[in-house]
């Protein structure tokens, strides 16, 4: 049995977690939706929210203030890895996905090397032996089949976050590497056009939606997803010697 004095003090922990938990619950299901925005319908909700209420207690229990960032920045990246991981627990996607995915990467990297500027969508198309159409519908297949993200370049979260967030231990050479990753996966983004460039910050650092986006660029949603899907194939494929 536990002395009065440090049963009282787990007591007051335990009490201190669940409120930060209820406080924080909204979060969770904005974040959950928020990813729901690029995931097939067969994924549920409910499932994402699950995943990410057991993130947050990992964040209430991990927590440390004295790391210099805000229990709801830290809570996040929890969260989204937690639901990340639920998501990559299932793939959805057949393997034609995967496989088109790949060649439209070597199209894109093809065509830039040879023109020396941003591939364009009939340049691509035309490098894949297909109408833009069916360009456009291979980029839909990989959004809804599976997560095309920034947590997705085959990276850990640690290289995107500074270490006070995460609240890794002090590892001097990962330090290195991510602040390297880091400087080129910002560099890259502000090369990319400034429509994708716009896209990835409205998404990733405003949070909006892709329907919000749409509202803020006067395009449709379905345009908006699309801009997005070549806006992280680019992406890939311009990093792609970080993410081998």
């Amino acid at each position: 049995m536990l002395p009065m004095n440090k049963a009282a003090a787990y007591a007051a922990t335990a009490d201190n977690r669940n409120a930060i938990i209820e406080q924080h619950t909204g979060l969770v299901k904005r974040i959950a939706h928020h990813m729901m925005a690029r995931l097939p319908a067969s994924v549920q909700v409910d499932d994402l929210i699950q995943a990410g209420m057991i993130g947050l207690l990992e964040a209430a229990r991990n927590f440390d203030n004295s790391k210099g960032a805000s229990f709801e920045t830290f809570a996040g990246i929890r969260i989204r890895g937690a639901m990340l991981d639920e998501i990559r627990r299932g793939d959805w996607a057949p393997r034609s996905v995967h496989r088109n995915h790949r060649r439209v990467l070597e199209a894109i990297r093809q065509v830039e090397n040879d023109t020396g500027r941003d591939a364009k969508d009939t340049e691509v198309a035309s490098k894949l032996g297909m109408s833009l159409d069916e360009y456009h519908a291979i980029l839909r297949d990989v959004s809804s089949g599976r997560i095309i993200g920034i947590e997705d370049l085959g990276v850990s979260e640690d290289a995107l976050m500074p270490e006070q967030v995460t609240g890794s231990a002090y590892e001097p050479q990962r330090d290195v590497e991510n602040a390297a990753f880091h400087k080129a996966l910002v560099s890259t983004i502000s090369s990319l056009p400034e429509r994708e460039a716009l896209v990835l910050s409205l998404y990733y650092d405003e949070e909006l939606n892709l329907k919000e986006i749409g509202e803020v660029l006067s395009v449709s949603e379905s345009r908006v997803s699309q801009i997005h899907s070549q806006a992280m194939v680019r992406l890939k494929s311009r990093m792609q010697n970080w993410v081998e």
